[in-house]
């Protein structure tokens, strides 16, 4: 048996795209860390399939975009259509084209375009980066059986299930990235609210060799079957003629046996081929938000602390940016320039919006492939038509808030944080379609293209990046960058000559934050020495968190 003691300064639970995304970001910025999966590696289930625009902008920002994009196993110039159905072998009903924003080619309002991807596919682009990280260090089959902390930091104890060796780990914080059942959640006693049950559905992975060439609906992503004694979601998941099949209407006590599942299909999609089961795993729809997502030292990030149907493809991406969020401030804190108020800004700022997606998700979870149906749907002639031109056109107004939703990529915003200073302005209203980019402190900083074809973001530190006009007085500027270097917070200066840009940014200044949100804003550098610049670093009560010293 024997054990073994390692020191790291972070130690994350769990490999998914979380756990990843928290490693990478430390791994950056020269913080050792652990991540521990009881897993043997990431990729089983074949969960979320769309990694969209902010998720891919992180990845942008890692240097992995292009891999991931390299990645793509349909092509990346498939298109990524939603097609309404009475069945893959039936009639139209509507279609949504570009759903989720997965064309390629420049848009003026993001760097990145999503992209259709397995998450397994993710997984694995992210897994071989966070592995090239100096300092990153990751160990499979390795399972978390307990923590404690104290002042002076977290002590756990987890196993090899390989060999059975114990393992103690000293770190300075702990993140929880052990989804839905997590551990580190259960032992902080925070408690996931909400409501169980919202709809139970089956998850089936298959392969069927001509089934992209056995109906006439042309390519998509995504095929949502409306009859009356199969509704459900099919489409294109892999290569190798792999596809996902997901019932939609599953009553309570019901079990899909797999070797029925075939015969399921066949009656979905009115198409008799030979399909083989790959996986068939069940599934139980719910909303639920932790009541914290901290206990001191331990921090709980993704399906640890919110959980909600997977209807929008908000999931995983939002666990993402939430181990990006985490990522800069712990190591701001452990480089000793970051404050306590920092990371009590991260629940401050993460939890409205976990909230607010959770709201749509459940809203398009609300209407589904069954509650489309009706009699005559199916029909030939010119009823039958009638019937579906209505129900398109239902469809096309309810769906839009699932597929059409730059506003809740890239609308999202933080009001109420310690460390954003506000100027004033009215926050906007939430418009989960159409997204109107904004300086305003809490946005995301407004996106435009470079006249040398780069992107602006391309051009943001790897701290903070104060953004001036070309008309910003140089005193000021040197000031900022004297104030920051005093206080040891990285700082870039940028002035853009474009002027396109002087539109999104319409004042001399924007501080902009490591994650690419607003800071502050105004045009004239604070003369109050330091003052900004430890309101933005969480240092404005002068408290210095635990483990900076070490």
């Amino acid at each position: 048996m024997g054990e073994s003691t390692v020191r790291t300064r972070v130690l994350i639970v769990g490999a998914g795209p979380v756990g990843m995304a928290a490693a990478i970001e430390l791994g950056h910025r020269g913080i050792p860390c652990l991540l521990i999966e009881r897993n043997d590696r990431v990729g089983y289930a074949p969960r979320a399939k769309t990694t969209n625009v902010r998720t891919r902008e992180h990845f942008r920002r890692w240097g992995i975009a292009d891999k991931l994009r390299a990645a793509s196993p349909l092509g990346l110039d498939y298109p990524s259509n939603v097609v309404f159905c009475t069945r893959l072998s039936g009639h139209e009903l509507t279609r949504i084209e570009n759903a989720l924003y997965c064309a390629p080619g420049r848009n003026p309002l993001y760097s990145e375009h999503s992209q259709w991807v397995p998450q397994y596919t993710v997984e694995e682009v992210m897994r071989e980066h966070a592995q090239s990280l100096p300092g990153v260090v990751l160990r499979f089959r390795t399972e978390l059986k307990s923590f404690s902390q104290d002042a002076d930091g977290v002590q756990a104890l987890a196993v090899d299930l390989e060999s059975q060796q114990e393992l103690r780990i000293e770190a300075d914080y702990l993140i929880g990235a052990d989804g839905a059942r997590s551990l580190v959640r259960e032992t902080i006693g925070a408690k996931l609210e909400g409501t169980y049950g919202l709809s139970r559905h089956y998850n089936v992975v298959f392969r069927a060799p001509g089934l992209a060439q056995a109906h006439k609906l042309g390519p998509a992503i995504m095929y949502w079957q409306v009859n009356g004694d199969a509704p459900s979601l099919i489409g294109p998941m892999d290569s190798g003629d792999k596809w996902f099949f997901m019932p939609t209407s599953v009553k309570e006590g019901y079990k899909l046996d797999p070797a029925d599942v075939p015969a399921l299909i066949r009656q979905a999609t009115g198409i008799d081929l030979p399909y083989e089961v790959l996986s068939n795993d069940e599934w139980v729809a719910s909303r639920f938000l932790s009541d914290s997502y901290r206990d001191q030292r331990v921090f709980l990030a993704g399906d640890a602390c919110h959980l909600h149907p997977p209807f929008g493809g908000y999931g995983m991406n939002m666990g993402v940016a939430d181990g990006a969020d985490l990522g800069w401030k712990l190591a701001a804190v452990l480089q000793g320039w970051g404050g306590a108020q920092l990371l009590d800004s991260y629940e401050q700022e993460r939890r409205p919006v976990h909230s607010m997606v959770l709201d749509e998700a459940v809203a398009n979870h609300s209407i589904l492939s069954h509650q489309l149906w009706e009699e005559g749907l199916d029909a030939d002639g010119a009823e039958g038509a009638a019937r579906r031109a209505a129900v398109g056109g239902r469809i096309q107004a309810a769906k839009m808030r699932e597929f059409n939703t730059l506003g809740v990529m890239l609308g999202y915003r933080y009001e109420h944080s310690p460390v954003i200073v506000h100027d004033g302005t009215p926050a906007p209203g939430q418009d989960f379609v159409n997204y109107v980019p904004s300086s305003r402190p809490g946005h995301l900083a407004p996106h435009a293209w470079m006249h040398d074809g780069s992107s602006l973001y391309d051009h943001f530190g790897q701290g903070f990046t104060l953004l001036a006009s070309k008309d910003a007085p140089s005193e000021a500027i040197d000031q900022a960058q004297r104030q920051a270097k005093a206080t040891g917070m990285p700082l870039k200066v940028i002035q853009p000559n474009e002027a396109g840009i002087a539109e999104l940014y319409p004042t001399r200044f924007t501080l902009i934050r490591p994650d690419q949100h607003v800071a502050w804003r105004a045009n004239a550098w604070p003369h109050a020495t330091h003052g900004l610049i430890e309101q933005v670093s969480g240092r404005a009560n002068a408290l210095v968190p635990a483990g900076v010293a070490r």
